[in-house]
């Protein structure tokens, strides 16, 4: 990757939706040549996809929550990593150190739904020993945005 490549990751970080062309203008190419470093950048697996981001509350899941789920002896971390992956509810699954277990990110309506959640993990996962839930009173910065370093020769 050299600094072009960069120049169009942060763009596209920025607005992935960004036309091919507005691309080009910005990094003072053609948007052929453009695509084309798009394009090996996706074949890399540098930039892993594209999604749309959706307000959650307009979408009725308000809440944030952090739930520790806890793993029990001699349970099978992966199979429990797969099954907490396969809630819709759950946004990320986390496997962490410290505690033997897993961080978990969801986005649920209220407290009524995160109370319903955590009740569906100690009976729906087995292999749990105990789940903790932390509410998030106030985001201050979410991101999915990688910083861009300067390209190092």
């Amino acid at each position: 990757m050299d600094s072009i490549d960069h120049e169009i990751l942060t763009i596209l970080q920025e607005k992935a939706r960004v036309p091919n062309t507005e691309v080009a203008r910005q990094v003072g190419m053609a948007p052929s040549a453009v695509l084309e470093r798009i394009r090996k950048l996706e074949k890399q697996g540098i930039i892993d996809g594209y999604e749309v981001r959706l307000n959650p509350t307009a979408m009725g899941r308000a809440l944030v929550a952090f739930i520790q789920a806890d793993l029990a002896p001699g349970a099978d971390a992966d199979a429990v990593g797969r099954a907490l992956a396969t809630i819709p509810d759950v946004q990320e699954v986390h496997q962490i150190s410290g505690r033997d277990g897993y961080l978990i990110k969801t986005r649920v309506r209220d407290t009524e739904a995160l109370a319903d959640l955590v009740s569906r993990l100690h009976r729906d996962i087995p292999g749990l020993a105990g789940v903790h839930s932390t509410v998030v009173l106030r985001s201050i910065k979410e991101t999915m945005q990688l910083p861009m370093a300067s390209p190092r020769h």
